[in-house]
């Protein structure tokens, strides 16, 4: 019985340590905005920062794990529809197991979620962008929309969500 206690309050204490954001997590804009991110995310799938995409963004894979219509807005320009709910994994079929793989969605919940999918099919260089597309519009990147061309459209989920986008340039729709 001593033991069944021992290891109940073992993992009772180690919990909380096992659950708690990286130190070192990628900066956004918007402290408020990276503590929802620290509680929304569990950081099972390694994060990459904005402005790392930016920089090796012809470099990598990139996959959007939004639905049709958020996507059919605007996307990263590369950024190849993945799905959320409804999965299109024939979009991985050219895809190297060992290439490196950027996933986002809106703030990084379903792409996280996609990832550790990913990381389940033998995907070995899988990343989350740490705050997503709102991150993305946040720090001043260009989106594109289903014709290629620069927009200012970014779809926000909700109202809810739009609270995040940040940057007064970008035209939040729901």
């Amino acid at each position: 019985m001593k033991y069944l206690i021992l290891i109940f309050v073992t993992f009772i204490i180690m919990e909380p340590a096992c659950s708690q954001p990286p130190d070192s997590r990628p900066p956004v804009r918007n402290d408020a905005f990276d503590k929802e991110l620290t509680r929304l995310l569990s950081f099972s799938v390694p994060t990459i920062g904005v402005r790392e995409l930016k920089d090796i963004q012809n470099e990598v894979y990139i996959f959007d794990a939004r639905e049709e219509e958020e996507y059919r807005t605007s996307h990263i320009e590369g950024a190849r529809y993945l799905g959320y709910k409804k999965f299109e994994k024939q979009n991985l079929a050219d895809v190297p197991k060992n290439a490196k793989v950027v996933l986002y969605c809106s703030v990084g919940y379903r792409s996280e979620k996609m990832g550790e999918r990913l990381l389940k099919m033998g995907f070995t260089d899988v990343n989350n962008l740490y705050g997503s597309i709102f991150e993305w519009v946040n720090q001043g990147y260009p989106i594109v929309g289903p014709d290629g061309e620069p927009t200012r459209k970014v779809h926000t989920y909700n109202s809810k969500w739009s609270q995040w986008i940040v940057n007064d340039q970008a035209e939040k729709v729901w």
